[in-house]
């Protein structure tokens, strides 16, 4: 029995880490630490042998559960610093809100390996915006002041929740193509992550309810297990995240990053395509 529980020591020492990565990201980058989160929930699922009819949308789903904690960390971190545009949360919430939960319903009806190439090339084009940009250029100095721009928020919260992220990939460029500054984009996106990931969760958890193949310890498709694992972690490691953010050079953290999101999306593709 002993021996059996140190067979899995590697495996929670992988997830306990992704937890602090996903915290760090969260608070730097206003990311949700979904794209951290995601792969290795998806490579931990398929050492336990998890049907991979339901594997990424467990990770998926997970992901989400675990972004609800580490975005209110981050958020109340970088709300600290005056960094969250309280307004503009306002005028996008109902939006980002109903897109969320549209998009994890219509990521229940897709089949696994369509999601894992759907984060896969969502990742892979992120890390090349991460490597070969610098900052992002400005189109305005405000946001227009019209109905359409509600498209923003729809598709943020849509998309994200789809494939297990916190809306920051999106939602930060969105901001600060309009004029915001990026540590203040980055503390509004923290807040971002909370809004897409408690419907999506939710959602997650009805639309897998009665599925074959979830192993134990599932509500739906939301691993507890890997709740409990990777969310306390991230949530205490988040506001460190924060701190950090408004010290480090952000190029050097984009080409850091980029670099791991890059392997890890081309290793997916590779996995699921060839």
């Amino acid at each position: 029995m002993l021996g059996g529980a140190f067979q899995f020591a590697p495996l929670v020492l992988i997830m306990l880490a992704s937890g602090i990565l996903s915290g760090l990201m969260a608070g730097l980058l206003g990311i949700g630490g979904g794209i951290v989160i995601v792969p290795i929930l998806e490579f931990s699922l398929a050492f336990f042998g998890v049907d991979d009819g339901v594997r990424m949308h467990i990770a998926i789903a997970t992901s989400l559960a675990i972004i609800i904690v580490t975005s209110f960390s981050s958020a109340r971190a970088h709300h600290k610093h005056d960094n969250v545009d309280r307004a503009l949360i306002k005028r996008w919430m109902a939006s980002m809100l109903l897109a969320a939960s549209v998009g994890s319903w219509a990521a229940s009806k897709l089949n696994g390996k369509s999601l894992v190439v759907l984060f896969a090339l969502l990742a892979f084009f992120v890390a090349i915006k991460m490597l070969v940009r610098g900052g992002t250029k400005k189109v305005q100095k405000n946001f227009p002041d019209h109905a359409a721009v509600q498209l923003m928020p729809m598709s943020i919260g849509f998309l994200s929740s789809m494939v297990g992220i916190g809306g920051g990939v999106m939602g930060v460029s969105f901001m600060t193509i309009f004029g915001m500054s990026i540590h203040r984009a980055v503390g509004t996106a923290s807040f971002f992550g909370v809004l897409i990931s408690v419907p999506g969760t939710i959602s997650y958890m009805i639309t897998g309810s009665g599925q074959v193949g979830l192993p134990p310890g599932n509500i739906g498709y939301v691993s507890l297990i890997g709740l409990a694992i990777i969310g306390p972690v991230s949530y205490f490691a988040a506001p460190f995240g924060a701190k950090i953010a408004h010290k480090l050079n952000r190029r050097q953290l984009n080409l850091a990053f980029g670099l791991f999101l890059l392997i890890v999306s081309s290793q997916m593709l590779y996995r699921y395509l060839f």
